[in-house]
């Protein structure tokens, strides 16, 4: 008897312990082309459309090195999300544009979704979270 209850507690446990870690996935963002080395990059996952470029899901403020940076999010649980960044060259914790509101900081999106005439699209920059995954972002 103890036998069986000892094997049905390892087994639920090793379900248990499964089924909770299928569910938190690690993203690491690649970014490369970036001006300069100067400031910091704040990168912002998104995991819905309303909120995409306006509230972030979860944020991360990584340093730059030799013009390329990585961006390492842990623990996300499966879904979409689309990813941006502002090359913040000044650190001043913003996006500078300029007169007519173009951006003068390097910036960029998952998918290297662009805009035409105003910012990328959720739908160009969205996909699916499954798995461990690696994007790239180019400029």
């Amino acid at each position: 008897m103890k036998k069986i209850l000892l094997i049905a507690l390892f087994t639920f446990c090793g379900i248990h312990n499964t089924s909770a870690q299928e569910g938190a996935f690690n993203l690491t963002v690649n970014i490369a082309g970036l001006n300069s080395d100067k400031g910091t990059l704040m990168v912002a996952i998104y995991n819905k459309e309303e909120s995409f470029l306006k509230k972030q899901f979860k944020g991360n403020v990584v340093a730059i090195n030799n013009q390329k940076s990585i961006a390492v999010f842990k623990d996300l649980p499966k879904g979409e999300y689309a990813v941006s960044f502002v090359h913040d060259e000044n650190d001043n914790k913003k996006m500078d544009t300029n007169l007519f509101g173009i951006p003068k900081e390097d910036y960029g999106c998952s998918n290297n979704a662009r805009g035409f005439m105003g910012p990328p699209k959720y739908n160009d920059a969205k996909f699916q979270l499954t798995g461990n995954k690696t994007i790239v972002i180019k400029i």
